[in-house]
C-alpha cells in the first residue's frame, strides 16, 4: 500500500515540516558526496548510533542519538520516509504549532532509537534514518484524524482508506515483522536492514506525546 495524499487541508503553512524534508535531502546529498569519495562508511562509523556503543558510553554517544535520525541508507529509504513525512507531517504540525512540532519530532525520533536499543543492546549495526520520528507523526495522526481519508495506491488501483485503518494496518505490519525478526534474525528486532522496534517505539511515543503537544483550543473543540 502506497499513500499519496490525504483529504485534510492544513490551516497554516507547514514550514517546519518542509524544512525537515529539505534538511534530510541536504544531508543525503552530503552522504552521496562521501560515497563517491569512498569515505561514507567512515562517516557512519563515527556519527551513526550503534546500540552497543551507546549502552557502553551513553553520554559520549548522545550526539549520535540526535544526528542519526537525519541519515539514510539509500534512495528508497529516503524517498519512502520523505513521502510519509510530506503526507502526514503538515497536519500534525498544524495541530500543535511549529515550535512544539519540531520538539515532538525530535522526541519521537530519540524515543524510537531507545526502543530499538533496549531490544538490541548488543547490536553493532548502525541505526540511521527518520523512520522512528516519522512513525511518531503517524501515531499522532492516528489519534488526531482517525476518520481522515488516505488516498492509497494498491497495485495499480487507488482507494480511499480511513486513517485509523491504514495506520492501524501499518502498525500491525511493524509488530508482525518484529515478531519474525525475533524468531529468525541473528540480531533480534532487525531483518533486512530495518529496525522494526524503532518504528513501533516511535508510533507509541507519538500516540502518547500528542496529548501533551496538541493545541489546547483543539482539545476543547474535540471534547
Amino acid at each position: 500500500m502506497i499513500p499519496f495524499k490525504d483529504n485534510i487541508p492544513s490551516k497554516t503553512f507547514p514550514f517546519v515540516n518542509i524544512s525537515l524534508i529539505l534538511i534530510n535531502l541536504a544531508v543525503f546529498g552530503y552522504e552521496l558526496s562521501l560515497a563517491s569519495a569512498g569515505t561514507l562508511d567512515v562517516f557512519f562509523t563515527q556519527w551513526s548510533l550503534v546500540p552497543l556503543h551507546f549502552i557502553a558510553h551513553p553520554l559520549k554517544n548522545a550526539d549520535n542519538l540526535l544526528l542519526s535520525m537525519f541519515f539514510h541508507g539509500g534512495w528508497i529509504h529516503l524517498i519512502a520516509n520523505m513521502f510519509y513525512l510530506a503526507i502526514f507531517g503538515d497536519n500534525v504540525e498544524d495541530r500543535m504549532g511549529h515550535f512544539r512540532y519540531i520538539i515532538f519530532y525530535l522526541l519521537c525520533g530519540i524515543t524510537s532509537f531507545i526502543f530499538q536499543i533496549l531490544n538490541t543492546p548488543l547490536s553493532q549495526i548502525p541505526l540511521i534514518g527518520a523512520s522512528g520520528a516519522i512513525a511518531g507523526i503517524l501515531g499522532a495522526y492516528f489519534i488526531l484524524y482517525p476518520w481522515a481519508k488516505i488516498h492509497t495506491l494498491i497495485f495499480i488501483f487507488s482507494f480511499e482508506i480511513p486513517a485509523f485503518l491504514f495506520l492501524g494496518g501499518w502498525f500491525f505490519i511493524q509488530m508482525l515483522n518484529s515478531f519474525f525478526s525475533i524468531t529468525s534474525a541473528p540480531i533480534k528486532g532487525c531483518t533486512g536492514g530495518i529496525a522494526w522496534w524503532a518504528h513501533i517505539g516511535g508510533f507509541i511515543s507519538g500516540i502518547i506525546l500528542i496529548f501533551f503537544f496538541k493545541k489546547k483550543k483543539y482539545y476543547r473543540a474535540l471534547y
